[in-house]
């Protein structure tokens, strides 16, 4: 039996659980349809959800303006129905606008944040470190978000100790890809949380004590997401392997450079209001666009929703 207490969420480790990087619905326009967001939201916590991650890169924050960027956030506080449910992307440039993003995600009600490292050139350590400690002045709890492969900063499990030391993050969505570094953050960080980064190696940090899962496919597929992950961090083998193993082919593309109009195209394909997204991103073509709808396509055929 699956014990559903294991890396749940909580009002007091808000970052934990499931944890949906949210997709953003537009309008043929392009322009943002806040109350579809609002209902996806909604829909997403009716679903066996935790909270929402809004503005991070499967929301497209990168081609939002700063009034829309904003309005994301308090409509996503708003239809949680509990902003501690809500935990946005800060990530910007520079370490005052990511200051500046999440005092604005303090004044909506937010109850976490979530941070990438200085990303405009290869920062060193000291450089990270002053960057996490001027963004936790805001006062919000930090989950650093380590993605080596897009921003070329490594948060290597001895620097997240550090940043852990400092006061300055609480968890670590880990997307490295690299499963070993579970337990050498764990030897040297025992209080850093690790949550799951990317959904095709969720089973295998799930098993390594991760605590939580920022997740993309949930989007689509929010109950079959979220059985998976309570029976994998309960290591309840007997109910996570095969629905690993059936949703495997659909959860890689959460890994891939097309992964924002992949899950939007599962989306789609659920039912759900995935849509179109903003250039420079274009519609998937030919070979990826046959596999990702083949591989959605059996997800539904076996009956995961």
């Amino acid at each position: 039996m699956t014990d559903t207490t294991i890396g749940a969420w909580t009002p007091a480790r808000p970052w934990r659980g499931i944890m949906v990087a949210t997709t953003l619905p537009l309008r043929e326009d392009r322009s943002v349809d806040y109350d579809a967001y609002a209902a996806h939201v909604r829909w997403l916590i009716d679903n066996g959800c935790d909270g929402v991650v809004p503005n991070g890169s499967l929301g497209e924050y990168q081609t939002l303006t700063a009034e829309e960027r904003a309005q994301v956030v308090r409509t996503a506080v708003e239809a949680a129905g509990d902003g501690a449910r809500v935990m946005p992307g800060v990530a910007a440039y520079g370490s005052a606008e990511s200051r500046r993003w999440a005092e604005q995600a303090a004044e909506a009600g937010a109850g976490s944040v979530l941070l990438l490292p200085p990303n405009a050139f290869r920062a060193d350590e000291d450089a990270v470190r002053a960057h996490y400690a001027d963004v936790a002045k805001a006062g919000l709890p930090i989950v650093a978000y380590n993605n080596p492969i897009d921003t070329k900063v490594d948060l290597t499990p001895r620097l997240l100790a550090k940043l852990h030391a400092d006061g300055d993050i609480v968890a670590v969505k880990e997307f490295s890809g690299d499963v070993r570094r579970a337990y050498e953050i764990a030897e040297l960080a025992p209080e850093l949380d690790l949550l799951i980064g990317a959904d095709d190696v969720l089973l295998e940090l799930a098993l390594a004590g991760a605590v939580g899962w920022i997740a993309g496919y949930p989007n689509a597929l929010p109950a079959s997401c979220s059985e998976l992950y309570r029976a994998a961090v309960a290591g309840d083998l007997a109910t996570a392997l095969p629905l690993y193993k059936s949703l495997h082919s659909l959860l890689r593309w959460d890994s891939k450079t097309e992964f924002v109009q992949a899950i939007k195209l599962s989306m789609d394909l659920a039912g759900r209001p995935g849509g179109a997204t903003r250039a420079p991103r274009l519609p998937l073509t030919g070979e990826t666009l046959t596999a990702v709808r083949s591989a959605t396509e059996k997800a539904l055929a076996d009956g995961h929703r």
